[in-house]
Formats: structure tokens, sequence, C-alpha cells
């Protein structure tokens, strides 16, 4: 069917926000499967027929401009045109201008060069490419991604619909559990990754995509710095929507390399698992990985074993950061300290959160407290309750309940300071009296900070339930149409997990669908509570953040 006519995408459109969002997702969805669906079965000409289809759809290039000036962080930053779109009707004049372009002739403009700082005090540099620039990137994405989504490993999570961290950690659980005898662990990480990646190699591996002279011209565009222009000949730039993706397809092939095997289990819902012939297993998210192997020799081995891999890729492991131990010893991995423990009835695996990423916590907390000195309880509590919920839901499925308790002191610290600072000449009694309370669900602790005019309540980590985390399967991809209600319920059980109990039974109530676009409230965009009107008056309803914006 027109792409125009089902998505509907017509120039005859009075405004942004009467364009059928929910249609135009679908249809992008339906074409994306039938991608994953080809490669799937090794069409390749209808791979290409269907990506072509994709770059030139109207639905894609809405979806896009969507998400590059409503949905993504950078949103409101611009490129070195310092062109921004952030009202309704600049979405569809921008929409209708990229509409006389073909995207396959675009010429990209340079990105704009700028510096955010690392944790180790460095600077990390990052290239902005133009609104127009992100637009196309994101559409060759959508295209691009599914047919990867077949080929990429297993093991790695980084930058992958669908797939997160907690995963990384759940599968690094797996493969070194108490009975497991992989013991040694290769920890990796790349130096400079994005930056020196080699270009000939990612043309290659894109080399059957019809967009991919558009990928070689993005490579090659440059940024500017300071008014000056400089050429880019290895690297893709950070900041770009296209680069993981790109970053994931040149690091891809690392298990082959290093000789891990697969092979088909009959276990129900299992699908596939290491070889037991194969002595390791590795799991990475992005460019930080780790190799898991039952002999100190064969850890030893992989500065070897990698060598070919890097080679081709034109990068090489970090000095600092790359490093061999043994479990007992532990390491850290995406903000989670992994150590195995001698007890009374033998060894056991635990996985907390690492030192590191607590020290990070306390100090954002720190900083909030010093930058909202003087600040109302009512404001204090609006900024602290989503930083409280942001770490412990991320916390809360490896062993944190310690970790829980500690941060809720530290924090309970910080809110006798700053009420003291706030009223200098009242008494302790009189601030006991005006600021805490029970909590409002139950429960007998007094000390709950409340604000006397709003009633809202400082969220307690303690209070946030621990629980563990279910690895997504395989090679499972929300591009794969048979995988239809697995991913609808793991979904919503994902969202249910990551959210409040009212926003939970609102979700219910909504059939975990957008109020205003009907789309998935689990399709990546942020999710807000607003008041709708409706015939029996005002009604409470959940809304992706872009429909009303």
């Amino acid at each position: 069917m027109n792409t125009s006519l089902r998505a509907s995408a017509h120039d005859s459109h009075k405004g942004w926000y009467s364009i059928d969002w929910n249609t135009i997702q679908k249809y992008v969805t339906k074409l994306r499967q039938r991608i994953y669906r080809a490669e799937q079965q090794n069409q390749r000409r209808r791979v290409r027929k269907l990506q072509r289809l994709l770059l030139r759809s109207k639905a894609n290039l809405l979806l896009s401009i969507r998400r590059v000036t409503q949905q993504n962080k950078g949103k409101r930053t611009s490129g070195v045109d310092g062109y921004t779109v952030s009202q309704p009707n600049e979405r569809i004049k921008l929409y209708r201008e990229m509409l006389k372009h073909n995207v396959f002739q675009h010429r990209p403009k340079p990105a704009k060069r700028t510096f955010i700082a690392k944790k180790n005090g460095k600077l990390r540099p990052l290239g902005i490419p133009t609104i127009r620039d992100r637009v196309y990137q994101n559409v060759v994405k959508t295209a691009l991604e599914p047919q990867w989504e077949v080929k990429f490993e297993p093991s790695s999570y980084g930058f992958r619909p669908k797939r997160s961290t907690h995963d990384a950690i759940s599968n690094i659980f797996k493969k070194l559990n108490t009975n497991s005898k992989k013991k040694w662990i290769f920890e990796g990480d790349f130096l400079g990754c994005f930056d020196h990646l080699n270009h000939n190699w990612i043309v290659k591996q894109t080399s059957m995509f019809p967009g991919n002279t558009l990928i070689g011209r993005w490579l090659k565009m440059g940024y500017m710095e300071q008014g000056i222009f400089y050429n880019t000949t290895e690297g893709t730039p950070q900041g770009s929507l296209v680069s993981p993706l790109l970053a994931n397809i040149a690091l891809d092939g690392m298990e082959r390399e290093i000789g891990i095997v697969y092979r088909k289990t009959y276990k129900p819902g299992a699908g596939y698992k290491i070889d037991p012939k194969c002595k390791m297993g590795r799991v990475a998210y992005a460019d930080d990985f780790v190799i898991v192997t039952e002999t100190e020799e064969q850890v030893q081995l992989m500065y070897q074993k990698l060598t070919p891999y890097l080679k081709k890729r034109g990068i090489e492991l970090s000095d600092d950061k790359t490093k061999i131990t043994h479990i007992e010893s532990g390491f850290d991995f995406l903000g989670f300290s992994i150590r195995q423990y001698k007890t009374v009835q033998g060894n056991k695996l635990l996985i907390k959160p690492s030192k590191d990423s607590i020290k990070k916590a306390k100090y954002k907390i720190q900083d909030t407290f010093r930058t909202m000195r003087g600040r109302p309880v009512q404001e204090i509590i609006r900024v602290l309750n989503p930083i409280i919920r942001g770490y412990g839901q991320y916390w809360k499925h490896v062993v944190s309940k310690k970790t829980f308790s500690s941060m809720d002191n530290y924090i309970f610290s910080k809110i006798i300071k700053h009420l003291k600072q706030l009223h200098p000449k009242k008494s302790w009694k009189w601030i006991r009296k005006r600021y805490f309370r029970k909590p409002y669900h139950g429960g007998n602790n007094k000390w709950i900070l409340t604000c006397p005019l709003t009633n809202i309540q400082l969220l307690k980590m303690s209070w946030i339930k621990i629980e563990r985390h279910v690895m997504v399967a395989y090679k499972n991809s929300p591009d794969d149409p048979s995988l239809k209600e697995y991913w609808k319920k793991r979904d919503r059980k994902v969202f249910d997990s990551e959210n409040t109990l009212d926003r939970m039974k609102l979700a219910r109530k909504q059939g975990y669908r957008c109020a205003l676009c009907r789309h998935t409230l689990q399709n990546g965009e942020k999710v807000t509570v607003r008041n709708l009107e409706s015939i029996r008056g005002e009604v409470t309803k959940l809304v992706h953040v872009p429909c009303i914006q």
C-alpha cells in the first residue's frame, strides 16, 4: 500500500498534532519486521528492496523528525548552521522541505565539536550534526538496524533496542554463578573506541545497504572547532544518532574471533546456549566487555586471540582499563561490583552496586543540596525524588539492601542540615513537628520528610523492592514478528517495575497505551501524567511527552 496513504503523511496536514502517529508507527514497525524476516531467510535482494522503501518512506521521515526535535535530549541543540526546530509549525515546515530532497543525494554538513567531562577528569569530544543530518541519520538507522539485529551476537547489549545494562549483568551472573567452572576474568576496554574505528571496515560491513554512500559521507564529513574545519579520517563522531549503531556493526564478530560457539538446546524457551566444549564466554556493552574462562592460561591467550580482531577494526586495547582478575578478587562492570565470596556453605557469587557508583550518587545528592540551599522543602523533594528513584531502580536488581539503607541515612543527614539552615532561629522540636510525618502508605517511621503545604513526601530508597531481573533471551529482538506476545508481556512488566503504583494503575486502565497517540507507552518516548478534558471533566491520563509539546 502507498506509504503516504497508509501513514497519513499528506502535505495537506493542518497541524503537527493532526498526524495519526499510531498508524505511522505501525507502518514503520511492519516494514522493520519484514526486513528482519527477509534477513533471517537470507533474502538479500528483498532486504535491499525493503530498506530502500523505508529510506524513502514519509512515515519514517515524520517519525525521525518527531524523535530528533521532541524526544532526544539534544533536541534544542543546533549544529554548525545554528538551526533548531521547537514549534509544531516549524516541524511541519521541515518535513515539507525534506520531502523535496532525495535522501540518497544528501550532502551532510560538518559536525559542531564540543566537549563534556568524563569521570576520570578528561574531556570527551562530541560531534553535534545539524538537525537535518540528525533526521536523515535516524531515517538510515531505522532501515539498517533490523538487518543487523539478526546478525549481532547474543552477548552484545549496548545501544540495542530493548536491551539494557541489567541484561548484561544478568548474563554475567549466569556465566559466573556458584557452580560455574569459569573463574578467570579478562576485563577489556578499547582505547578511544569511537574515535579510532576504521572507516573502510565500517563501509565494507555496510556495503550491501542502499544508503551506504551516505554512511561514507557521514564518516568523512569532518567537524568545526572554534571556526576551523578539521577532516575526519577515522572513527565515528560521538553525539551522532547513527554512531552507536555503526560502532556496534564495526565491533561485531568478537565471539567468532575468539572461538565461542553456540548450539541449539531443546529446553523450552532456552533457544541456544554456548557449547559445553567451549570453556569461555563473553558479555559486551558497547566498547566495554568481559571474557570469562576456566583457566589462567586461557585468559592469558586472549591478548593473542584478539590481535586480528583489533587490527581489522583499527583499534587497540586500553592499557589502563584492560586487566586479568580472578573472580574471588572481583571486578567492576557497568556500575556494579561482581565478586565470589567464601562462606560456610561454600562459594557464593554476589553482585552489588560498585563503590564508584555509590560515590557518584552521593556526590549528585550533595551537589543538589548545595544548589538548592535555602529553597523550600517542596522544591527539594521534587528534585530529589527522581534522583533517589533513578539510582534505586538501577540498583534494585542486585544485592542492594545495605546500600539502600546507607543512602537513606546519608540523605537524612543532609536533610537535617538543610532544615537547620532553612530555620536557624527555630528549635529542633519545631522543625521536627513541622516537617516529619509517618509514610502515607503505612509504617511506623516518624521521620519521613513531608512538605507541610502540599503533603508530598521524600522517597526512601529502602522502599524500593529488590527483585531479580529476567534477562532477554538469546537473540530475541523487537523486530522479530514472531515474538510479539513475548515483547508485549516483557514491556508491561518492565513498565510496572520502573514506575510508581499510581502510574501502574493508570497504565493498566489505558491498556499500556498513550491516551493521545494510542501507541504503546513502552516505545522509547518519555511518559508523563496529564489532566485531559473529557465528557466527565478532567481525567488523569498517561501520555507521551512529544504528544503535548
